[in-house]
């Protein structure tokens, strides 16, 4: 396999599935792991994820937004690490603001339609959302097919 193919390979694990583990860094360097949801956006390289304004990862990534994130086959066999730095947007302030929108489109490609759009937009704000942007900028594991 291509050095190329190999990362396309790796980069595709990304968007088989919608879950992961997220790895920030805490105040003394050691790695905070957390499951979350997500997309993965292959033709702009970024991975999207939910988060609320008063947890860990957020405060870790306001600090210093290295960040990781890993995936795998349910299998267990494949994987990859995504490495990339966080871009955070703005909290949610507005049912109709520019982040309660990209959380809507976030939702809509994980999940598919909302029973109840309004309720979503009030709750993103209510509950302090944000959308965590990944910028892969590097890929490593071991891709789905490997040593077959």
């Amino acid at each position: 396999m291509t050095q190329d193919a190999e990362q396309n390979a790796l980069l595709a694990l990304l968007s088989e599935g919608n879950g992961g583990v997220l790895v920030t860094l805490k105040r003394d360097g050691r790695p905070q792991l957390s499951n979350v949801t997500h997309a993965y956006y292959p033709d702009e390289r970024v991975l999207r994820v939910s988060l609320t304004d008063d947890r860990a990862k957020t405060r870790n990534l306001r600090r210093d937004p290295r960040a990781s994130y890993h995936v795998t086959t349910p299998d267990r066999w494949a994987y990859t690490v995504a490495e990339g730095t966080a871009e955070l947007s703005p909290v949610a302030g507005d049912p109709y603001d520019g982040t309660v929108e990209e959380l809507v489109r976030l939702y809509r490609d994980v999940n598919g339609e909302h029973p109840d759009w309004e309720d979503f937009r009030a709750a993103m704000v209510r509950d302090r959302r944000l959308v965590l942007r990944l910028r892969v900028e590097r890929a490593y594991g071991i891709p789905r097919g490997a040593g077959a």
